[in-house]
């Protein structure tokens, strides 16, 4: 009796007594019923239990893992990832891409008869059960079958309660619920037991054992976010399930057992750290060993070996999010495939619909991005503008985009991503090619890159390039000008030009010299509120969606603020006979199965008439051989057509272009503050004119991949004028020669055949007749 009266000695109570009791009595009959269901079962008790236990439910529903997304661009005709995304990291593969080496060591070490037994392992299931009625813990003795389920419950709790799959911050609800549910899927209770034992029942009926093992070793973790034997492989070791050595296999099994304490990527952990060759780990690896060489799976003389490796860890973060893809020079371009799938319906009814599928769904994300020339056009940028500049807030993008297609092919700028709050000099989240909405500025006043919508309403008015300008007034009122759409008042507004100067000269000159105030007489003859009009119709918005058009006058200018895309997209449209895409950033998008998904697909619409657009693009195609854009033309025989723009004092500089298959938009400015671009200079460059030496290589590029056909070319009336054109001068008629015998033939003809820029006296092009009289001495 004293023995039994020992302190060491903790008598079970009788409701522990007959808990044992009773799971031991299911587990036995569990032995009947499912393992051996041939053998009769007599006895009420026996039946009764039998009775109750069928009654759990034996269903696991084993829905999609967690999964790691990736998005990939193009380096030629390799796609090449630049990013992913992931809650947890895994990669699912198949049981031929997991070694065997791994799956005998964790069936040796977790599971000895897994192969033979019917989803629980009896001598195990009592020996917890035993340890459970004495008062102890529930541990051990559970199947490899019975570890899955409990991992697809857990799962199941943080796809449900976690975030509720949104990202967002956890509420002390959601975390209350999600420690009840992790408690009821892995909790210390009998009755967790008893359910998940059923469950096991139920899924080795269901499933192959090469299936259980294979979702096993994908579903369980490794420490940290590490999930699955895939991603520990490539995390722990830098290599894949299917190349792990006997060595390598071993610790990751070994790290299975207490992946908090077990895992070897915290070098600096005393307890289990690289000063003492990660001891627990490793002591639980040669156990790991030690099993295998007893069930057989490997010989005496690999298992000493083995014992003999130490653990050298080669640790391989799988960065997530779109930091990893400046890399690539493209962690602007991810932000904004990333924002376009958490906005786009395509991807999910809600928001939380669409960040659970991109955090969780294991998408294929390939883009519509050239890493070729993406590298050529951040080359260019990086060659004269710095990410920071101790004297102003300095800024500068480029974006390129397909004609026809709204494919977006380069998205660069001069700074550095950081979406943390530590960003410091240099370095913003802010992505100036796009909408706010798409992660970017609040767009920047284009200047007189948007005159080419005022050209298209010239000529839709039925004027033409022909027609002659007196650009001398400087000094209007708002009252000088129609705008059907929006009452103006009286406000006196001066105007003065940036480049060029006021004279007489023809819409044509006017271009090529970018002269503001001649395009201010030409708007008086026009409705702004059709100048507005016609460069939305070719898609142009405003990049904060709240803000306000200016509706005044000076909208000819280029007051509105607007993203590089969206000048782009417009350009774009010029180009295609003014049919405007929209831009599309993904090309294609799988699931985790392989399965393709519904993407954004462009969306093109006539924006303008075509021969307005054509006429368009026939002057601003003089802008890059006879205008203020000539130092950019790459000449290199591919047409191309662009207009600058530069704003008051000179805090915003643009060179928006577009060849027959790609158009690019060049931007350089402040971000914030105004310092006068032109009283800077960038690695020997005016910042006046760096927009050009930025833009050059990056056209140069493009058109050497893409190439490019001639621009339709417009009616002869839009360049020459005629009847139908308010301003349409008939040329008088030509008197008829007197014969001169004593002539000398081959004399010069009469009018230049130039551009009709410069110091005038030239006619249009190929019409030595039209009536465009000389300008006033406009430079080019």
């Amino acid at each position: 009796m004293s023995s039994l009266n020992s302190r060491n000695f903790r008598r079970p109570s009788i409701s522990a007594l007959l808990a044992f009791v009773g799971i031991s009595a299911v587990a036995g009959l569990l032995v009947a019923v499912s393992v051996t269901p041939a053998v009769a079962v007599t006895g009420m008790a026996a039946q009764q239990a039998i009775g109750a236990f069928d009654g759990l439910p034996s269903y696991l529903q084993i829905g999609t893992l967690d999964q790691r997304s990736t998005i990939y661009a193009k380096q030629g005709s390799q796609q090449v990832p630049i990013a992913t995304f992931y809650a947890q990291n895994r990669q699912d593969v198949s049981y031929n891409d997991i070694a065997k080496v791994v799956r005998d060591a964790a069936i040796d070490t977790e599971d000895p008869t897994f192969y033979k037994e019917g989803g629980i392992n009896i001598s195990g299931t009592i020996r917890g059960a035993l340890s459970t009625g004495l008062g102890t813990n529930v541990s051990g003795g559970s199947s490899i079958t019975q570890q899955y389920v409990k991992n697809v419950l857990v799962q199941q709790c943080d796809a449900v309660y976690i975030n509720n799959g949104t990202g967002g911050p956890v509420t002390k609800a959601q975390q209350a619920s999600y420690q009840t549910c992790y408690q009821n899927a892995s909790g210390v209770s009998i009755d967790r037991k008893l359910k998940e034992m059923r469950y096991a029942i139920g899924i080795d009926k269901r499933y192959t054992k090469q299936q259980v093992i294979t979702g096993y070793l994908n579903i369980t973790g490794f420490g940290g976010q590490v999930y699955g034997i895939q991603a520990a492989a490539q995390y722990y070791f830098n290599t894949t399930a299917k190349s792990l050595s006997l060595v390598q296999a071993a610790t990751l099994i070994a790290i299975l057992n207490n992946p908090s304490n077990l895992r070897i990527d915290q070098p600096t952990n005393a307890a289990n750290g690289s000063a003492n060759g990660y001891a627990q780990t490793l002591a639980r690896r040669d156990y790991v060993l030690k099993r295998m060489l007893a069930v057989g799976s490997i010989t005496a003389a690999q298992e000493q070996a083995a014992i003999k490796t130490p653990i050298t860890p080669q640790i391989t973060p799988l960065q997530t999010g779109c930091a990893a893809a400046a890399a690539y020079n493209a962690a602007y371009f991810c932000s904004y495939v990333e924002s376009t799938i958490l906005q786009n319906p395509a991807f999910g009814a809600t928001q939380a619909d669409r960040v659970a599928l991109f955090n969780k769904g294991g998408l294929n994300i390939y883009t519509t991005l050239d890493l070729g020339l993406q590298s050529a056009a951040q080359n260019a940028i990086n060659a004269y503008i710095p990410a920071y500049d101790p004297k102003l807030d300095l800024g500068s993008s480029n974006v390129s985009m397909e004609v026809g297609t709204g494919r977006v092919v380069t998205m660069v700028q001069n700074k550095t991503y950081n979406d943390t709050a530590t960003a410091g000099q240099g370095q913003t989240a802010v992505n100036y090619n796009t909408d706010i909405a798409y992660g970017g500025s609040q767009g920047f006043q284009t200047g007189s890159s948007f005159k080419a919508f005022d050209l298209a309403a010239w000529l839709q008015a039925g004027y033409s390039l022909s027609d002659v300008i007196n650009a001398s007034t400087h000094n209007y009122t708002n009252a000088n000008f129609k705008n059907s759409c929006y009452a103006m008042g009286n406000t006196p507004w001066p105007v003065s030009n940036d480049e060029g100067t006021g004279a007489t000269m023809t819409v044509l000159q006017a271009t090529e010299a970018s002269v503001n105030t001649a395009f201010t007489k030409m708007a008086e003859s026009l409705d702004l509120c059709n100048i507005l009009n016609d460069a939305k119709s070719l898609g142009v918005h405003l990049a904060n969606p709240n803000g306000q058009w200016v509706q005044t006058p000076s909208l000819i200018l280029g007051t509105n603020y607007i993203a590089p895309l969206t000048m782009a997209t417009a350009y774009a449209g010029l180009a295609n006979n003014g049919v405007t895409c929209t831009p599309v950033a993904i090309d294609k998008v799988t699931n985790a199965a392989g399965t393709a998904l519904p993407v954004p697909q462009t969306t093109c619409t006539q924006g303008i008439a075509a021969p307005v657009a054509n006429g368009v693009v026939w002057a601003l195609q003089h802008v890059l051989t006879a205008g203020t854009a000539i130092s950019a033309n790459p000449n290199d025989g591919v047409p191309i057509m662009g207009k600058t723009g530069t704003t008051d004092n000179s805090l915003e500089n643009w060179l928006v272009t577009s060849t027959s298959k790609v158009a690019t938009a060049t931007w350089v400015g402040n971000v914030q503050g105004s310092v006068p671009l032109r009283s800077q200079t960038f690695k020997g460059v005016n910042g006046g004119n760096v927009k050009f030496a930025i833009a050059k290589p990056i056209l140069k590029a493009i058109n050497a991949q893409y190439g490019g056909s001639a621009f339709t070319a417009p009616p002869n009336s839009m360049i020459y004028g005629g009847p139908g054109d308010p301003l349409y001068v008939a040329p008088a008629p030509t008197p008829t020669p007197t014969p001169n015998p004593t002539s000398t033939p081959g004399g010069p003809g009469n009018g230049g055949g130039g551009n009709g820029g410069g110091g005038g006296g030239g006619g249009a092009p190929g019409n030595t007749n039209a009536p465009v009289p000389g300008g006033g001495g406009t430079t080019g």
